[in-house]
């Protein structure tokens, strides 16, 4: 469905005992934000009312309780659920991660109706939220199982790229993981994500090795021996600007990533550990390889200072901001490549 007037941006409201409802406030005071989108909180009138007291926001809500009654310029609340909800800033509580997901729920259907554009998620709980409905690690593998594709967790920011070959998984785990298939199949999203998301024309990836000095040839594991390097061959064959295994201990202090578009790396704190330490603040956490568009900070819920009115809010603004350009690149992407014979120019 194509709508006219900004780009709809849903915002589920992620844990409500950690920093998610402040970050969310501390972006859209700033007015300026409702001229580049028009902002849709999945939560409650009175719970956003609850926080904007708490945090002494001048913020002006708009309240609804269809997608109908959106308004432009306006920062609009939608009513997920109307009752009372207990606030314990800091605190795991299950409560808090039912409404978490009941946010998360109604957004995602939103976003799968085309009712918003793109989403926007502040953190969730990974404890909390667990139910008979929703039984994943986090929000990546639940949006691929409602939105279907090759999800991957995309750490980005405008000079670093990282993607994931697993992300969630205890690292005693990791290497049993990783296979030719698994390989293949995200590199393959990486590379189309920096084309279509990101206008990136012949993207370079570079893939960080599996074992410590990238195995050592077979000396320190043979994982990357048996199954990363042949891999990689084939894909470098295929015309698929691929590079590695690299040894990860130094290829970031060797900012040796600035010589590519986007890192792969085999687990998760091989990748994140180094993306954090860089862009922390302003990195943002991608879907790659889903049909529609979401994107979140690149932190969790913090509990720690939540409440405290101490929250960072650039990594969650970034976020919009990525979610938005993303939508646009993509859509542009469609309009170019939909019919490349219709738009060449006549012979004369």
């Amino acid at each position: 469905m194509k709508r006219e007037g900004l780009i709809r941006v849903g915002i589920s409201i992620g844990d409500l005992n950690g920093i998610g409802s402040e970050i969310i406030l501390k972006t859209f005071e700033d007015s300026r934000m409702l001229e580049f989108c028009t902002p849709i909180i999945f939560a409650s009138i009175k719970t956003m009312s609850f926080f904007k007291k708490h945090f002494e926001s001048g913020i002006n809500f708009h309240g609804i309780n269809n997608l109908n009654q959106v308004v432009e310029n306006r920062v609009n609340v939608l009513n997920v659920w109307k009752e009372n909800v207990d606030i314990t800033f800091g605190e795991e509580d299950l409560k808090a991660g039912e409404y978490a997901f009941k946010s998360l729920e109604k957004a995602t259907e939103a976003l799968k109706n085309d009712d918003i554009d793109v989403l926007v998620t502040a953190p969730i709980n990974k404890l909390t939220i667990q139910s008979d409905k929703f039984n994943f690690p986090g929000h990546t593998d639940y949006l691929a199982k409602e939105l279907g594709g090759n999800s991957l967790m995309f750490m980005v920011s405008e000079n670093l790229k990282v993607g994931l070959l697993t992300d969630h998984v205890p690292i005693k785990d990791a290497p049993e993981h990783i296979n030719a298939k698994l390989i293949t199949e995200k590199i393959q999203t990486v590379h189309d994500s920096l084309v279509q998301d990101f206008r990136v024309s012949k993207p370079k990836i570079a893939v960080l090795g599996i074992n410590p000095h990238a195995g050592d040839n077979g000396v320190i594991g043979d994982e990357d021996e048996k199954v990363l390097k042949p891999t990689l061959l084939k894909i470098k064959e295929k015309g698929k600007l691929v590079y590695g295994p690299y040894s990860a201990d130094s290829f970031f202090g060797s900012k040796n990533y600035k010589n590519f578009d986007a890192v792969i790396a085999s687990y998760h704190d091989q990748g994140l550990i180094p993306f954090k330490t860089i862009t922390f603040g302003e990195g943002v956490n991608y879907t790659a390889g889903l049909s529609k568009v979401r994107t979140s900070p690149d932190h969790g819920t913090a509990f720690e200072i939540a409440g405290k009115g101490e929250a960072d809010e650039s990594s969650f603004k970034a976020a919009v901001f990525m979610g938005i350009q993303i939508f646009r690149n993509r859509n542009e992407y469609k309009e170019l490549t939909k019919n490349p014979l219709k738009k060449a120019p006549k012979k004369i």
